[in-house]
């Protein structure tokens, strides 16, 4: 898929709040870092995972599915498989009236779903990246393509 720099820098202007879901507790875990590097942007983070659902994580509750976010959400960053796309698509489009963008990670895609959320208005951006995107559109990506501002590596 080919997305527009303009259209993915609307996008990620006009969006407020993300419903991460698949979001791990783990700092090593892509989902974790993308989502902490979005709260440090200014982004609204709802964490959505099941196996750790009431613990906190970027000063919120993880929930357990988008059937408990009780705020208005934006966009849905999935980190799941594409397989589990269309179930997390259907139930995004009955209980998140303000969606405007369903995003999937690197990966991650599924064309049925895509139109499904297509068809009812929304924006999709599959296999990409927020996190990668925005640092590329707003000047921040650094040599090699990293800048997660997290050193994992030990002398």
């Amino acid at each position: 898929m080919t997305y527009s720099d303009a259209f993915l820098r609307d996008v990620l202007k006009r969006t407020k709040s993300v419903a991460v879901v698949g979001v791990s507790m783990n700092p090593v875990r892509p989902s974790y870092y993308v989502a902490r590097y979005l709260s440090l942007k200014g982004y609204k983070i709802v964490p959505v995972n099941p196996g750790h659902a009431g613990k906190s994580l970027f000063g919120a509750t993880v929930v357990s599915d988008l059937t408990e976010i009780t705020e208005p959400v934006d966009m849905v960053d999935i980190f799941r498989r594409s397989d589990a796309v269309p179930a997390i698509v259907e139930q995004a489009l009955d209980v998140l009236p303000n969606l405007r963008t369903v995003w999937m990670q690197i990966g991650v895609q599924h064309s049925e779903a895509a139109a499904n959320a297509e068809a009812h208005g929304v924006d999709v951006i599959q296999n990409r990246c927020p996190k990668i995107e925005y640092q590329r559109l707003f000047g921040e990506l650094r040599m090699g393509g990293f800048a997660t501002g997290v050193i994992s590596s030990k002398l």
